[in-house]
This record gives structure tokens, sequence and C-alpha cells, in this order.
């Protein structure tokens, strides 16, 4: 199975490699704490403390999975030209269909966050607009159709 890279900017990736030492240190403890108490308790089949911990316990050791692989294969976003969209950059855009203003910086998938204005590299927008400068025009399919954005500010 190929592996995915993970684009990640050194913020995301310092909040990243935190949330894993936090699993690790605390979170397993507290779990491991859980279960030696719900075992206490008595018959493990009916013991719904047991297996809401066990639950739990499956939940973390599956974020922690997620977040070693995350970081095996992470690139960090490193510094980049203003002259061309690319990862890390921000992007001011001008659409067709309402001729509003908006402005996105293009990240790795794990930061996307459209509330925030971070677009994933991957997504159809952010996909369309990499490799592309100041004063061109991309068009983006979307289900209620076209719709153009005309670049007007790289950072």
């Amino acid at each position: 199975m190929a592996t995915k890279t993970h684009y990640l900017s050194q913020e995301k990736y310092e909040a990243l490699k935190e949330e894993l030492h936090n699993l690790k240190t605390v979170e397993r403890k507290k779990i491991a704490e859980n279960l030696e108490y719900a075992k206490s308790l008595g018959d493990l089949s009916e013991n719904a403390e047991y297996h809401e911990a066990r639950d739990k316990q499956a939940d973390v050791e599956d974020r922690i999975n997620e977040l070693e692989e995350i970081m095996k294969y992470g690139e960090i976003i490193a510094s980049h030209s203003a002259d061309k969209a690319e990862m890390g950059t921000t992007v001011v855009t001008k659409r067709s269909d309402n001729g509003n203003e908006e402005k996105f910086v293009i990240v790795g998938a794990e930061e996307a966050d459209m509330l925030l204005g971070k677009i994933s590299h991957e997504s159809p927008l952010g996909s369309a607009l990499l490799g592309h400068k100041i004063g061109e025009i991309v068009t983006v399919t979307t289900p209620k159709g076209e719709i153009k954005y005309k670049i007007i500010d790289i950072k």
C-alpha cells in the first residue's frame, strides 16, 4: 500500500506532536485506571463501564496510530515564493458568479478548515489554484456548476 504525504505547517506539526504525547502519557494512563476499576466491579460480560473503557481505549489507540503515520510521512511546508499559488500561500480571488473577494490559505488535508479560510490542496478549489499566478483565472466545477476564480493576489 502506497503511503500518502501529509503536508503540515510547522504550527500544525507541533500541535499534532503535543496531542500524540498527551495521548501516550496521559490518556493511556487514565484508560488503564478506568479498566482496572471496571474489572473490579465483577462480571465483565454485563459491565458497561468495562466495555466503555475498552471502546475508549480502541479510539485512543486508533488516533495514536493515525498521528504516528501523519508524523512519519509528514512534510513541513517550507517558505515559498509569492509569484504562484503553492502549499502554504495565501491566495486572494474574485469569484465570477457573485464578484466577491475571497482569501484562502492552501494547506494539507489535516489542516483544512473552511471557517478559517484554510483549504486543502486536494480540494477542487485548492488543486485548481495550485501553480497559477496573479491575473490567471481558474475554473472549479461544483455541484451548482462551474465557478471561475480570478487570482488577484498571492502572499
